[in-house]
């Protein structure tokens, strides 16, 4: 990968780190690479489109500041967006080093990117979010421990609060903007429900 050599070191994570290395379950053309420890990017982004362009690539900025940069990159055989991310959060678990071709990145585990979407379901109205969620569900995520973790990394995060905002998501307007079929969107709105009396139940204190 152009970027490997990149310092300092970036982790893969978002829908790239969950449909290029552990779920599979759909396709993203967003590639988000955190520098974590990092309050601003500093010289990175210089360096990121520097390399990008040595490797044939057309960059473009979309939008930047000192903690978020967001890049356009194309060449003959497409294109994907790129985000540049400084991140000085404390996580769940640390990345891990995963061999992709001849060189080695970090890429966040299942379980760091379930906390990530909790969050995340948390603070936006995004249908893949809760989609990721069901599928990393299904794939063995502990819902208890998922929960413990979150509000370690996002302070305002409370099992009932979630509970409270994932009940209010509008799934027949998020999914019939992106042509999901009624059938589709009712299994949606099955797991939605059942995820928020799994959440509410793992809130309530031991009798």
């Amino acid at each position: 990968m152009l970027l490997a050599g990149i310092r300092p070191a970036w982790t893969l994570t978002g829908g790239g780190a969950l449909a290029g290395f552990h779920t599979l379950h759909r396709e993203t053309r967003d590639l988000d690479l955190f520098f974590r420890g990092e309050h601003t990017l500093g010289p990175v982004v210089d360096a990121v489109r520097a390399q990008l362009v040595h490797g044939g690539m057309t960059v473009a900025v979309l939008r930047t500041s000192s903690m978020f940069s967001q890049l356009d990159v194309r060449d003959d055989l497409g294109a994907v967006v790129v985000d540049l991310v400084a991140d000085p959060t404390p996580i769940a678990e640390s990345p891990v080093a995963t061999k992709l071709g001849d060189t080695t990145i970090l890429v966040d585990s299942p379980h760091q990117l379930f906390v990530n979407k909790l969050c995340a379901l948390l603070g936006r109205s995004e249908l893949r979010d809760l989609v990721d969620v069901r599928e990393l569900l299904a794939r063995g995520a502990d819902l208890g421990r998922g929960l413990e973790d979150c509000p370690r990394q996002d302070g305002g995060f409370s099992p009932l609060t979630f509970a409270w905002s994932v009940r209010g998501l509008r799934l027949d307007v998020l999914g019939a903007a992106l042509g999901l079929t009624p059938e589709v969107i009712a299994e949606l709105e099955s797991f939605r429900d059942e995820l928020v009396t799994r959440v509410i139940d793992a809130s309530r204190p031991p009798a």
